[in-house]
C-alpha cells in the first residue's frame, strides 16, 4: 500500500497520539451545540492552537449523522507548487497519529475521466490544508473513506463539476478547508472577514485569495450551493488574535455550515 506519511505532525497539531486526541476532544466538547444537518462544511486548517475551536464548531454538527457518514470528500487550496485544477494523490492510505485514513481509490480512478483533475502527489507530499482535517475526522467518523483533492488555479464550474459528480447522499460530506484574511491587524482583518463572511452567506462565486485562501474550492462549493438552493449558516469567525496570537499581523478562520 503507497502511504502518504503526515507532513505537519509536531507542527501544525500534536504527534502524540494521545496529546492529539485529547486537544481534538477538547476543541469538540467546548464548541456549541446547534441544531443543523450540513451536507458540506468549511473549516479553517491553521495550526490547531490559532484555530481548532473554530473548526471544532463545524464538525460538532457531525455527532448525530457520524454513523450515516462513509465518504469524506475534502478539498483544500495548494500552498506548496502552482498547478491548474484539482490533484489527487497516488497513495491508498493517509496515516496520522491516530492511525491511518483509507482513501476511496475506486471512486478517485473515476474523477480520471475529468480533464481538470489530474493525479499530481507533489501536490499532496507537504500540503497541509488537508492533512490538518484528518485528525478532526478521525475523531468524529467512526468508519469512512477519503476522497483528497488539492485544488490549483481552477475555474467555479470546473470544481463544482466535480462535486456534483461526488455529490452523493447522506453517506457523503463535503469538506472545504480554507482559511480567511492573512497578516492584516486585528481591526482590518475583522472588517475584512466579516465582509467576506456576508458573501459567502450570499453564496458569491467570486471570493478572492484575499479573502479566503481557498477561494477556488470554495467557490466550486458556492456554484453549487447556489444552484441546488442551498443555504450557508456561519458558525464561528475569528482570527488568530482572539486564540493564540498577537493582534498586530493575524489569520482570519471561519466555519461554515451548508445545508
Amino acid at each position: 500500500m503507497n502511504t502518504r506519511p503526515p507532513a505537519v505532525a509536531g507542527t501544525f497539531y500534536p504527534a502524540g497520539e494521545a496529546t492529539l486526541r485529547g486537544m481534538v476532544s477538547g476543541f469538540l466538547d467546548e464548541a456549541a451545540g446547534r441544531d443543523l444537518s450540513p451536507k458540506a462544511i468549511v473549516v479553517p486548517h491553521a495550526g490547531y492552537i490559532y484555530s481548532g475551536p473554530i473548526a471544532a464548531s463545524a464538525y460538532a454538527l457531525l455527532a448525530p449523522v457520524a454513523d450515516q457518514i462513509k465518504r469524506v470528500v475534502l478539498l483544500g487550496p495548494t500552498h506548496h507548487i502552482p498547478f491548474e485544477g484539482l490533484a489527487l494523490p497516488e497513495s491508498q492510505i493517509f496515516m496520522t497519529p491516530l492511525g491511518p485514513v483509507n482513501l476511496d481509490t475506486e471512486i478517485m480512478s473515476e474523477l480520471l475521466r475529468f480533464s481538470q483533475v489530474q493525479p499530481l502527489d507533489a501536490a499532496h507530499e507537504h500540503e497541509h490544508s488537508l492533512e490538518v482535517q484528518c485528525p478532526f475526522l478521525q475523531s468524529c467518523l467512526p468508519e469512512f473513506k477519503l476522497i483528497p483533492l488539492v485544488v490549483g488555479s481552477a475555474p467555479p464550474l470546473a470544481v463544482a463539476e466535480v462535486l456534483d459528480f461526488l455529490w452523493g447522499n447522506d453517506e457523503t460530506l463535503i469538506v472545504i478547508s480554507t482559511d480567511l484574511s492573512h497578516y492584516h491587524n486585528y481591526e482590518e482583518a475583522c472588517s475584512r472577514d466579516n465582509v467576506t463572511r456576508r458573501a459567502i452567506e450570499q453564496l458569491h462565486t467570486n471570493l478572492t485569495g484575499g479573502q479566503a485562501c481557498g477561494a477556488y474550492p470554495l467557490n466550486g462549493l458556492l456554484s453549487v450551493a447556489q444552484r441546488r438552493g442551498m443555504e450557508v449558516i456561519t458558525l464561528d469567525i475569528r482570527n488568530s488574535g482572539d486564540t493564540a496570537g498577537d493582534k498586530q499581523r493575524v489569520v482570519g478562520y471561519g466555519a461554515f455550515a451548508v445545508q
